[in-house]
């Protein structure tokens, strides 16, 4: 039996209240967002170079337990450079979930790179490992590389992604990738406060990254990190997103071709006060996702999609699986929308999208049906106040 839309809004209602519009994520911006915004406006250090930089970056890397933490313009360079401290170069392949922001495949590409697609699990909504596996079975070693024996390239990373802020199972995902000798790349861009045990992800493997754009638990407007356990790739992440320049009293020396990827000390003014309230946003998100799962538990036809076990989700985007295919999804997604709720369902495959439609790609039965049957429903902290 489909389900009834109503239900759905009546429920979404019962956790939201009935504000006339209800956006999907809102910034919670407060007074020591203001206090820290007006010290840095104060300072006239808004650009690259200030003291908020250096803090922000310490206090990720507290929070996270990485052993360094280089702030970036945002989350997609972040990725592209994680990818090229790993070994990726122009006319190598790097594994990707289908069902992923197209940000994560834009990194590859920027590095001159091709994306391979791979299917998801429906518990966590992130790659199968399975899948993964089932791909490098039947590659080939040529040297000290694993090779595609379909396109003749080097498979060089693999790119996980947490999807929704919910771990995937990065533990296995990085024991397989061992197996052969592939960097894994975890793009935890969602997922900040999310942990696989006493683990944060996008720290279980050698590098990770996370976004703070304006929709993400912690913003900074714009922006991104490079987490990473390995002290040169933490030099090399630095060196290489801010033009490559070597330190002097006054002289501008650049000894190889950088980029400018730098925070401004503006946003990351505003970062900092962000990751002071962090704990606060997840204690918050948490309680919105158990209103959620209790409004949702006596639907029919509705699951209200929880964290995996063994993981701590941030609950960045609540979302519930509906039975059904996409006409069911649009049919709720229209009501809902219409009635002030601002809910979006997963994004279209990777593979499908017109920049990637020749790309490699396995078996996705889960991703398609994920893509077919999942909405994101409204998740700001500030909900739980309402």
């Amino acid at each position: 039996m489909p389900v009834d839309p109503r239900a759905v809004i009546t429920a979404i209602r019962s956790v939201v209240g009935d504000a006339p519009n209800v956006p999907l994520h809102a910034p919670d911006i407060g007074a020591l967002e203001r206090q820290y915004v007006d010290e840095c406006l104060e300072s006239t250090f808004v650009s690259s170079v200030g003291a908020f930089v250096d803090r922000f970056e310490q206090e990720i890397a507290a929070f996270t337990g990485a052993a360094r933490a280089v702030a970036v313009s945002n989350g997609t360079v972040a990725l592209q450079i994680a990818l090229s401290l790993a070994g990726v170069r122009p006319g190598d392949e790097v594994v990707v979930p289908a069902l992923s922001f197209i940000a994560t495949v834009n990194a590859v590409a920027h590095v001159g790179a091709h994306p391979v697609f791979v299917d998801s699990e429906p518990e966590s909504l992130g790659m199968s490992p399975t899948a993964v596996a089932d791909l490098l079975a039947g590659t080939q070693r040529k040297d000290d590389s694993v090779v595609n024996p379909v396109t003749g390239r080097r498979i060089a990373a693999i790119v996980p992604m947490h999807t929704l802020g919910h771990p995937m199972r990065i533990a296995e995902l990085v024991a397989i990738a061992d197996e052969y000798e592939i960097p894994v790349v975890e793009d935890a861009a969602e997922s900040l406060g999310s942990f696989v045990g006493d683990r944060h992800t996008g720290t279980i493997s050698r590098l990770g990254i996370l976004s703070f754009n304006g929709n993400k638990i912690v913003t900074t407007g714009g922006g991104g990190m490079i987490l990473t356990e390995d002290a040169e790739f933490g030099r090399r992440a630095k060196h290489l997103t801010t033009t490559a320049k070597l330190p002097h009293a006054w002289e501008f020396e650049h000894d190889e071709v950088g980029f400018n990827y730098r925070l401004p000390n503006l946003n990351a003014a505003l970062g900092v006060a962000q990751v002071e309230r962090l704990g606060e946003f997840l204690k918050d998100k948490r309680l919105v996702a158990e209103r959620y799962a209790a409004a949702f538990s006596g639907l029919d036809g509705v699951e209200f999609l929880a964290e995996p076990p063994g993981t701590s989700s941030n609950y960045w985007l609540c979302a519930i699986r509906i039975d059904g295919g996409l006409r069911e999804r649009d049919e709720i997604l229209q009501a809902v929308n219409d009635d002030g709720l601002r809910c979006r369902p997963l994004w279209n495959l990777l593979n499908a999208q017109a920049p990637y439609r020749e790309a490699p790609t396995g078996p996705l039965p889960v991703a398609t049906a994920l893509h077919a049957s999942v909405i994101c429903v409204p998740s700001s902290a500030a909900l739980a106040a309402v």
